[in-house]
């Protein structure tokens, strides 16, 4: 009986073992990916002041360290930020205690545009109040934009464009 996989220092000679050289590099790439995911962490950039939340109160991306935390970036008259509520309210409830979810509203024309934002779609995470100088600082230029923050404040990762709630928590679970 023949075996699919080639031996060692032969040539794949059948599809079948094409199919099974193939299937062994893409694992190696990604056991290589995975054991290197935290070499490249960058830190976490900074708001050049601290932002005011929708309840009146003031907080510092800073005080985020501790806990994996995803904060989603996003404008009032996105969307597809408003498909993501729904998503990002899972991922919070999903999370739990283990890490946070924070948003950032961006690109809105005055407060009550955020305020009827969130009411309309019941978002139940907490919002904070960024301004230009912060979409800059995040380099934020499309809408939603996510980024995975480990425990210690370093970035793992930045990701532009809707997920669904599997990869949203997959980034959340891999920042940790």
């Amino acid at each position: 009986m023949e075996s699919a996989l080639p031996s060692l220092g032969s040539k794949p000679s059948s599809k079948k073992q094409w199919v099974w050289v193939g299937i062994v590099a893409v694992l190696a790439v990604a056991f290589v990916g995975w054991s290197l995911r935290g070499a490249n962490r960058t830190a976490l950039p900074g708001a050049p002041a601290p932002l005011p939340t929708l309840d009146g109160k003031e907080m510092t991306l800073a005080s985020l360290q501790g806990k994996p935390t995803m904060l989603a970036f996003w404008a009032p008259w996105c969307g597809y930020c408003k498909q993501a509520v729904s998503t990002i309210s899972k991922v919070a409830e999903l999370a739990g205690s283990h890490a946070q979810v924070v948003s950032v509203a961006l690109s809105y024309d005055d407060r009550a545009a955020v305020e009827k934002f969130t009411k309309d779609n019941h978002v139940d995470y907490p919002v904070l109040l960024g301004d230009n100088a912060t979409a800059q600082a995040f380099g934020v230029d499309s809408f939603p934009t996510f980024y995975f923050v480990a425990s210690d404040g370093r970035v793992s990762q930045k990701v532009v464009g809707a997920l669904p709630t599997a990869g949203l928590l997959w980034q959340l679970f891999w920042a940790g």
